[in-house]
């Protein structure tokens, strides 16, 4: 009998163009014919990561999978600044979004910008010309994959995520996960007034798991670990990369825990409690113009928001190749593991695993196949490379142990693979 597909939900981080990346990944990963296998039953968002999710969902809806690339593709080239005012435009509103970052100019209310100059509009009628919004409604009976975009009322300090399970998704919604209060008047929607989701869920994680995925893949803007910052403007991009990164990890390591509380039985799936295996998607900070910080989300041009999208791709197939490795280590299938290195692989391990030795393949088939196992409680990490925490079993005079697997791809084949402790 044909196995049930993994329900995939995918969470959108927000960052302004960063989320550009976003797109990139989006556009591999639901083209890509190893999500064959795979249902996607919900994507959300926050800011940018908002706009991306939408546009993807809005071809998940329509049974157009195949097509959430180009429309992704679309709606950023249409976004970036090609003519000569516009491209005046986007180098005022990046070096003053610079200046404003080292407190070297005051920030300006945008309730005090004129209306005709005032970016809400333009903004409506580009959402517009990309995502057919009359053509939406209330999916109460989840029969579409589900939608949440993160924002939060400005008045109450209530956390909000628009879901198309509970009401009509609207441009409106939209532009209210992606008010940056710096730049756009708070949205008003009902009876709330709204700002940027960056205040709140970055992005919606725990809504996503009414979906009841399998999986939760994280497409993540801010980078997680940096040298210390030493100037202003470091001090300035880190502590931008922080706040946008607080509530995430509360609500990941919220998931990781209750997976591993499911799996040492202190709590039962008859419960209402199901595992959830969480994969994260890291923009590199390499990419980033590090002259201009955080500045460089303001930025529109279309050499940058390019060589973003193409990131993205890139680093979206090391994430699908890293599944494939991952999948071919669980199922013990030491040949495909094996086929998956290259041929001058380096394999270096040290304590708590066994030592390693120039035999590459056969440690591999001494070890990956049962002693050496990935631990799905806690989070892969698809960056620069490739971690995922392993464990060895309790032997006669040890615990269980954990570890680190630690993957660098040269295209899609392993080129060095590091066992090592928990860092």
């Amino acid at each position: 009998m044909t196995p049930p597909p993994i329900r995939v939900a995918i969470a959108c981080q927000g960052g302004g163009s960063h989320t550009a990346f976003t797109a990139g990944v989006l556009s591999r990963l639901l083209g890509s014919p190893e999500l064959a296998g795979r249902e996607v039953v919900g994507i959300s968002g926050t800011s940018g990561g908002a706009i991306c999710a939408t546009v993807a969902w809005a071809a998940l809806r329509d049974g157009r999978r195949h097509e959430a690339g180009a429309r992704l593709k679309a709606f950023w080239a249409d976004n970036s600044a090609r003519w000569p005012l516009d491209r005046l435009l986007n180098a005022t509103m990046v070096s003053t979004a610079l200046w404003q970052s080292l407190g070297l100019l005051p920030t300006v209310s945008p309730y005090l910008i004129p209306r005709w100059i005032d970016g809400t509009g333009a903004f409506r009628r580009l959402l517009r010309r990309h995502i057919d919004f009359d053509a939406l409604g209330v999916d109460r009976d989840g029969v579409e994959p589900m939608l949440a975009l993160g924002a939060v009322d400005v008045v109450s300090g209530r956390f909000r995520a628009f879901c198309n399970r509970r009401e009509r998704i609207t441009a409106d919604m939209v532009l209210a996960s992606a008010a940056i209060p710096q730049l756009f008047k708070a949205v008003r929607i009902d009876d709330g007034v709204y700002w940027d989701g960056l205040f709140s869920q970055n992005p919606p994680t725990a809504d996503l798991l009414e979906a009841a995925p399998d999986e939760l893949w994280v497409i993540q803007i801010n980078p997680s670990e940096s040298r210390e910052p030493r100037s202003l403007l470091d001090i300035s991009d880190r502590r931008n990369e922080l706040a946008g990164n607080i509530s995430l990890y509360q609500e990941l390591n919220s998931i990781e825990r209750v997976d591993q509380l499911l799996e040492s039985g202190a709590l039962s799936p008859g419960a209402g409690y199901k595992k959830v295996t969480v994969r994260v998607i890291e923009l590199s900070r390499s990419v980033l113009p590090r002259w201009l910080g955080s500045a460089s989300k303001t930025d529109r041009s279309p050499r940058f928001l390019d060589r973003l999208i193409a990131h993205g791709e890139e680093r979206a197939d090391r994430f699908l190749a890293a599944l494939r490795f991952e999948q071919a280590w669980r199922d013990g299938d030491l040949g495909a593991v094996g086929s998956m290195f290259t041929d001058d692989a380096e394999l270096v391990s040290s304590y708590p695993f066994p030592r390693s030795s120039t035999d590459l393949r056969g440690y591999v088939a001494r070890w990956f196949d049962g002693p050496i196992t990935i631990d799905s409680n806690r989070k892969q990490i698809a960056g620069d490379e490739v971690t995922w925490t392993v464990q060895l079993p309790a032997g006669d005079d040890r615990p269980v142990t954990y570890g680190r697997a630690v993957a660098t791809f040269d295209g899609d084949r392993v080129s060095a693979l590091h066992l090592g402790p928990m860092a």
